[in-house]
């Protein structure tokens, strides 16, 4: 998952970003406004964190332009006015949820995990594919009832990948989902989190490198079994 931080506070967007990260969630910041507006234009996001009161246009703008997109991105208000009069106006702008200041961290992440769960309609809190049993709450995973202990960054592209249900994901996707903004678009480490997640889950292998194209969940044949064997 990938969120967008849009907080003018420097020390509570970088605390919400790391936070994030402890739990394999990747996550922009975007101080401003205009930044992002920028910041949506050009990356693709799975939910933003929205504070309303923001330098440039205000979170309540880039709610509506969110909405009027038609991106059907969740958006999650993060605000210090908790009335009730400006909850009713945060949900009539569009807003899927609504958390006051201060929260609970934990708080948060569940609520954003709740929000991509709800994002991918019927897919189900915990994910089964292969033998592979994927609980993004508490963020486990179980090969074939066996636990295998991840890296977040391999968690989090496993995620991607299982999310897609066999499909094909692009290594460019991978990490625009699994990466933030600063990840370099010409490194190898798609690559080699791919390689290291595909021995942690063990054989037979259930990642399949589709040539020229990308990765999926799935079976693969022997001579690549041997090729994997020797990265």
């Amino acid at each position: 998952m990938r969120v967008l931080i849009v907080e003018d506070e420097p020390y509570m967007a970088e605390a919400i970003r790391d936070g994030l990260r402890l739990e394999a969630i990747a996550a922009d910041i975007a101080g401003d406004g205009d930044t992002a507006l920028e910041l949506l234009s050009i990356n693709a996001y799975d939910i933003a964190v929205l504070d309303r009161d923001i330098p440039g246009p205000s979170g309540d703008e880039i709610a509506k332009r969110i909405i009027a997109s038609g991106s059907g991105m969740p958006i999650l208000m993060l605000t210090a006015a908790d009335r009730l009069d400006d909850k009713a106006t945060g949900f009539g702008l569009g807003a899927d949820d609504y958390l006051t200041k201060p929260f609970d961290l934990r708080e948060l992440v569940l609520r954003l995990r709740a929000l991509d769960r709800r994002r991918a309609h019927s897919r189900p809190p915990v994910q089964e594919i292969l033998g592979l049993r994927l609980d993004p709450f508490r963020r486990e995973v179980y090969r074939d009832d066996r636990y295998v202990a991840l890296t977040r960054k391999q968690f989090a592209v496993l995620e991607v990948l299982v999310g897609a249900e066999g499909g094909v994901v692009s290594a460019e996707e991978l990490l625009e989902r699994a990466w933030d903004e600063n990840a370099d678009p010409f490194t190898n480490a798609v690559r080699i989190t791919v390689s290291a997640l595909r021995k942690r889950l063990g054989e037979p292998w259930v990642i399949t490198t589709v040539p020229g194209t990308g990765y999926r969940i799935g079976t693969q044949p022997e001579a690549e079994h041997e090729e994997k064997d020797r990265e």
